[in-house]
């Protein structure tokens, strides 16, 4: 499904009007009554009365529109209007003399003083529908407006807001300021990319897409994208039946030092439950005789250590190199540690590896502040940071990486001409060219440590397979969260460690494949379209 930007919407709204013909005031009619109807789905037991907040542009105007659909069914409703009412201009305007005309209550609130009786009516209302500001906002919300928020917020009843929360940004889901926590968003033509992202998603509530009759074509271009089941599901590799394992890749795992074996065992397991073929793993001599015991099914193969530690060391590279001649990828980093031989080590491999390459935790650690040595690389790069291995990565911080996700995920992947997977809640994957998709799938249970490696063997699985490293990061982390929902709905959000994702990967994939799975409640994105 698309997702769209500020600057995309606006377009799309533009192109309807001037190129198809669609006339703007139909537009707010169409978003209107669609908002109307979700409404009547949402609370089939209203009786009134409702208070619509509107402002002056035309998210107020579509809010009045609800104003009239309500009051000729009936419902009790008044308008509270945050400007004077000659400041209210273009298609808000004829709908507010259209309001005036059918009688419904139109009161100004024009200053701090109204605050208090404005308040005192919320208070006795049943619904509140916000259509204060709409998705062009770019500054943070301040003075009456911030005091009108606020007391949305504070008061009881629930809240629909008009196509977005009003305050919240829809690029990147942060609060500008003050922004409206609603308990449904009618979004209109597209999906904003902020009412997805966190923490955007808590503000928006049950997020309904309508159609207000812009084409569908128009919207061939836009980059953005939340992933669906059942493009997934075309893009797992297909099995045939006059096949063997060396239909299916070998992919090559360098992981795990001392006290980080497990991060290696995961990793190569997770690639082996995707379907690849053939899985090695090359491991620090010293501590080959642990994986041959705790792996089963992967290969391994033991390497020269960096001096003093046992972790794979740059005598290691040579050997490599000859051993990956004929293999299909390989996935870099999970638990492989820190030593000055190992970060030298992960910096060859990862500039002059020719397969494709899935690199991970301490593989990113070793090429923190040198984004630009991927841009030479001799493959395929595919990096899935979490924000802080991000944030060291870019020489930036945490908050910086989380206060536009989208924009940090872009900028990296045009930075090393890698695919970049963001992980966290609603995780990014960024491609060079500027195409980035948002997962749908996912929930708390995967805060748990060494799920992040399972991700990398699935997504070096699928790169095995010759799937594209932009549709293998994708279709990774899309079963990787499905895989903790399907796991979550039989236990809870809490509990979950990282063989549980192995252990239920199979049959996963089976009930996905066959089009239906059980979600928790925190692994579904609300959407639904209603033309």
């Amino acid at each position: 499904m698309k997702l769209v930007t500020t600057a995309e919407m606006r377009e799309l709204d533009r192109r309807a009007i001037e190129e198809v013909g669609i006339p703007s005031l139909v537009l707010m009619e169409n978003a209107g009554r669609t908002t109307y109807a979700i409404l009547r789905r949402e609370f089939p037991e209203l009786a009134g009365p409702v208070a619509i907040l509107a402002g002056r542009g035309n998210n107020g105007g579509d809010g009045l529109v609800v104003a009239r659909y309500l009051a000729q069914s009936g419902i009790p409703v008044a308008v509270f209007l945050t400007a004077a009412r000659d400041q209210v201009r273009g298609d808000a305007r004829t709908n507010l003399e259209i309001t005036a005309r059918l009688g419904i209550e139109v009161i100004e609130v024009k200053e701090e003083k109204d605050l208090n009786p404005l308040a005192h009516r919320l208070a006795k209302s049943a619904l509140m529908v916000d259509a204060l500001l709409g998705t062009g906002l770019n500054s943070e919300v301040r003075g009456l407006m911030a005091g009108v928020i606020e007391e949305i917020n504070r008061l009881r009843p629930p809240v629909l807001a008009v196509d977005i929360p009003s305050g919240l940004c829809a690029d990147t889901g942060q609060p500008l300021g003050a922004a409206v926590k609603a308990q449904v968003t009618v979004t209109y033509g597209w999906p904003k990319i902020g009412q997805i992202l966190p923490p955007g998603r808590d503000y928006t509530g049950r997020l309904w897409q309508v159609d207000i009759s812009i084409p569908p074509a128009l919207a061939e271009n836009v980059a953005g994208a939340l992933t669906e089941a059942a493009e997934m599901r075309a893009l797992l590799p297909p099995r045939s039946f006059a096949s063997n394992k060396g239909t299916y890749g070998h992919l090559v795992v360098l992981a795990g030092s001392e006290g980080k074996t497990g991060a290696a065992a995961l990793t190569s397991e997770g690639a082996l439950r995707t379907g690849a073929g053939l899985v090695t793993l090359g491991i620090a001599a010293s501590l080959n005789d642990i994986l041959e015991v705790k792996i089963t099914e992967a290969m391994t193969l033991p390497l020269p250590e960096a001096a003093g530690a046992r972790a794979l060391g740059m005598q290691a590279l040579e050997p490599l190199q000859n051993f990956l001649e004929d293999k299909t990828a390989a996935a870099l980093g999970p638990g492989l540690g820190t030593h000055p031989e190992t970060r030298e080590l992960v910096r060859h491999l990862a500039q002059d590896l020719p397969l494709p390459l899935v690199i991970d935790a301490d593989g990113l650690n070793a090429l923190a502040g040198h984004p630009d040595l991927l841009k030479t690389a001799a493959g395929p790069r595919l990096l899935t940071p979490h924000p802080g291995e991000m944030a060291r990565f870019l020489g930036t911080t945490v908050p910086q990486v989380q206060s536009d996700r989208l924009k940090t995920a872009r900028e990296a992947a045009r930075q090393t001409g890698a695919v970049m997977v963001l992980k966290g809640a609603r995780t990014v994957v960024a491609d060079p060219e500027g195409r980035v998709s948002i997962n749908s799938t996912g929930n708390p249970a995967l805060a748990s440590g060494g799920t992040g490696d399972v991700l990398t063997g699935l997504i070096g699985g699928f790169l095995a397979q010759k799937l594209s490293p932009w549709d293998a990061a994708r279709l990774g982390v899309y079963l990787h969260g499905l895989a903790a929902d399907y796991w979550a709905a039989a236990h809870s959000s809490r509990g979950l460690i990282a063989a549980d994702l192995l252990r239920v990967f199979p049959e996963v994939l089976h009930e996905f494949i066959q089009g239906h799975i059980p979600l928790t409640e925190e692994g579904i994105c609300y959407k639904r379209v209603i033309s």
